[in-house]
């Protein structure tokens, strides 16, 4: 074994993060199978937050995973692998709404109903997600891409910042400037 490869191997021991370990030894497959043990949930929200279908998020995580598998040899861990992931995915959905043949976005907003709902229950939870839904839609597509992957995917701000290639303050500033919009658009109705 070269020193080259030694000092490689030495650094991917000090990694904190198993799956980052993998990727620097060369565990591709096993790497592809933590991430979607680890992130595949967070991963199908945030695409069906940005395509609306749970079909079409369901077959782009399916491309995520195959896409990070593809690109592992060439990650250098200057974020974390979530935040990698998250990339790619907002890449992935970003395309395939652009490329949509129908005019109309459609954007949707997974929500939680307890098990045995009341009507009423429904009827206020299909207005409050629709409200939000068409409230996201009128957020400038920077800021409502940085909302969803705080608030959908659960990225923290270090990892939001790495996604969108912009610094920390920027995306820090982007939420905010989305929720204060949110709070207007909401209010209003």
């Amino acid at each position: 074994m070269g020193a080259g490869r030694a000092a490689i191997d030495e650094d991917s021991d000090q990694r904190a993060d198993p799956i980052e370990r993998m990727i620097a030894r060369g565990q591709y497959r096993e790497a592809v199978d933590a991430c979607a043990h680890a992130h595949g949930a967070a991963l199908g929200r945030l695409c069906m937050a940005l395509l609306g279908s749970q079909a079409e998020a369901e077959e782009a995580v399916q491309e995520v995973l195959i896409l990070a598998y593809q690109t592992f040899p060439t990650f250098r861990g200057d974020g974390s692998v979530r935040a990698f992931l998250f990339g790619i995915a907002r890449r992935m959905c970003a395309r395939a709404v652009e490329t949509r043949v129908r005019r109309e976005r459609r954007l949707r907003v997974v929500h939680h109903v307890s098990d045995d709902p009341r009507p009423d229950e429904v009827v206020d939870s299909r207005r409050a997600v629709d409200g939000l839904r068409g409230a996201l839609e009128e957020l400038r597509p920077t800021d409502r891409e940085a909302v969803l992957l705080r608030y959908v995917g659960g990225l923290s701000y270090r990892e939001i910042a790495t996604t969108l290639a912009i610094d920390e303050a920027a995306a820090r500033q982007r939420i905010s400037r989305a929720l204060v919009r949110l709070r207007q658009l909401i209010g209003a109705e």
